[in-house]
């Protein structure tokens, strides 16, 4: 089909106001309307109606059919992470809308903006346990930032108008819309569609008081030993550029949360590492040396701060948020400066002073240099003839030049490709953080590729997690995602092996996982691999793999009882972090 053609049939097909629509085609026009280009989403008989109006906008919305509801949902999640848009996911009622949970939950602490439109039993029938009929308001309430169930189509624009405002505002965040049966198909006088701007009691970003934006200036300026703490608000707020500026001025040290890696590239000057309970030596010790501690868009998490009673006494602490409910939840903040960084970042460079703590600075290297003689060099350049995970990510880092978005499920390899893998450009690392979601990789590095076609998009999967969405392979087979897949097996459940070896006297307890043969079940899905356990054919797999023309699995097999250090226990402070 020409462009002209495409346009042509754009303009036919775009509903004009004055005209009768269905529900299920007002469902079409606000799509359309709010420039989606993707959904992801898998069809039944609730959502019928939706899916039948799909079928004549086929030309303007691309849906791609996943092979479970989770895997839409976590594809919807990729795709937002990449491309900065709001991700939409279809389902239909009941099992179809509780296999969202997961990835609702997951979307909700990790801030990521999603609109899930769910299919629901005719609204004469709400109540009477119906076939495939779940109260999905009630199920999802706590799980996303705003639902609403539609029993009337003429609601529809409006609602879905909201929607897309509340997902993609202010701190993002999950809204669900379910439509009953009857409202998709039910026809109504369609006046159009008009972007919401505005919600009654919903303030997206609060109102920055410059007076507090003023107190944290001269705080940071009379600071001795400033320390920064930077998460995944920076990469939300697209305020990257405003951050950079900041901490050059101000020449502090700055460490990244593992939602807000790849806000600033891994080989900048200040960058001094990931925070956490395997974050980096030096960045988790200083954190109980600093006087100020400087946090930006980032939640105070538990496995950044370890011990709370323990955590930064000594410092006064200044907290850039644009959730009024994170300020004070964990940590308190001596100076809050509530708003949207991109924002009150601008303001606050404003008013400090440019500074060297190049000496301050000096102590971080210092204890960098020492966590890599007792840890990154043994990882990176082991001396045994047993693969590492982290000499895995050294060669992907020499192909890719830090250049590549990568995904993660959840795990060992996923702290160790937080540690490891170097990152140039924003929105390139998509991982589970809050959630911690087994089963997250795969989907979402395919909706990570929808988002950023024109990137590499590697998904780095533990051999436990593939296995709990390995079904996706068929989304790529049918659709043509060009996701390069690395599996990192240890033939262990490896992170719960590793805290029964360390906390449990060595009580393995079901983590031994068996798995089939990889490379055979890619190869059932038309999906090309390999499969290696030796260093020497370690780069030309990674590179084989890189240059394919197309998705691509490779399994690598690692070492059995590898641990990932540095560590912080559960239950101890920041400052007694494990090297060993």
């Amino acid at each position: 089909m020409s462009t002209l053609e495409k346009t042509e049939t754009k303009e036919t097909t775009r509903k004009a106001a004055g005209t009768q629509v269905s529900g299920a085609q007002a469902v079409m026009e606000a799509l359309i309307h709010e420039e989606v280009d993707t959904v992801f989403g898998y069809p039944g008989g609730a959502i019928m109606p939706i899916y039948d109006a799909l079928y004549d906008y086929s030309d303007q919305l691309k849906h791609i059919l996943v092979r479970h509801e989770q895997g839409g949902i976590h594809a919807a999640q990729g795709y937002a992470r990449t491309s900065g848009r709001v991700g939409v996911a279809f389902a239909t009622s009941g099992p179809g809308a509780t296999n969202l949970v997961t990835g609702l939950a997951d979307a909700m602490i990790d801030s990521n903006p999603i609109v899930c439109i769910t299919g629901q039993v005719f609204a004469s029938l709400l109540g009477t346990d119906a076939f495939q009929e779940t109260d999905v308001i009630n199920i999802t309430t706590p799980v996303t930032k705003w639902n609403y169930q539609v029993t009337d189509a003429n609601e529809i624009p409006s609602v879905l108008a909201k929607a897309f405002y509340i997902a993609r505002t202010g701190r993002p965040g999950p809204v669900l819309i379910d439509i009953t049966k009857n409202a998709q198909i039910q026809l109504f006088d369609y006046h159009g569609y008009e972007s919401c701007k505005h919600v009654r009691s919903y303030r997206p970003a609060p109102i920055v008081r410059k007076e507090y934006v003023e107190e944290a200036a001269k705080a940071i300026n009379a600071a001795k030993k400033p320390f920064i703490l930077f998460g995944q608000g920076i990469i939300l707020g697209k305020a990257e550029q405003e951050f950079k500026t900041f901490i050059e001025k101000a020449g502090i040290p700055s460490a990244a949360t593992v939602m807000g890696l790849s806000a600033l590239e891994t080989d900048h000057p200040l960058h001094v590492g990931m925070l956490g309970m395997h974050g980096n030596y030096a960045p988790n010790v200083m954190t109980n040396e600093c006087d100020v501690l400087i946090a930006i868009g980032m939640r105070f998490d538990d496995r950044v701060t370890g011990r709370l009673d323990k955590y930064a006494k000594q410092a006064k602490v200044v907290h850039l948020d644009i959730d009024p409910a994170e300020i004070d939840k964990n940590v308190k903040a001596h100076y809050p400066v509530w708003g949207d960084c991109k924002e009150t970042l601008p303001m606050l460079t404003e008013l400090i002073e440019k500074a060297d703590h190049s000496a301050w600075l000096n102590q971080f290297r210092d204890l960098e240099k020492e966590e890599i003689k007792e840890v990154i060099h043994n990882e990176l350049n082991p001396t045994s003839d047993i693969l590492t995970m982290g000499e895995v990510l050294k060669v992907l880092n020499e192909i890719t030049g830090g250049d590549a978005v990568i995904v993660t499920d959840v795990g060992q390899h996923q702290m160790v490709t937080c540690r490891y893998a170097k990152f140039n450009n924003s929105k390139s690392s998509v991982t589970s953080g809050g959630l911690g979601t087994m089963g997250f990789g795969l989907p979402a590095a395919i909706g990570a590729w929808y988002g950023a076609p024109h990137r590499d998009v590697v998904a780095i999967i533990g051999d436990g997690g593939i296995q709990m969405t390995i079904q996706e392979l068929g989304t790529i087979m049918q659709f043509g995602a060009k996701v390069k897949i690395l599996i990192l097996n240890n033939e262990f459940l490896g992170m719960v092996r590793q805290w029964q070896q360390l906390f449990h006297d060595k009580r393995y307890s079901f983590v031994n996982i068996t798995s089939p043969d990889f490379v055979a079940v890619a190869k059932g899905y038309y999906i090309d691999g390999n499969r290696v356990s030796e260093r020497k054919d370690l780069k030309d797999a990674l590179q084989t793999m890189m240059d394919h023309d197309g998705s691509y699995l490779l399994e690598v097999m690692v070492g059995k009882e590898n641990n990932v250090f540095p560590m912080v226990a559960q239950g101890t402070s920041v400052s007694e972090i494990r090297l060993k």
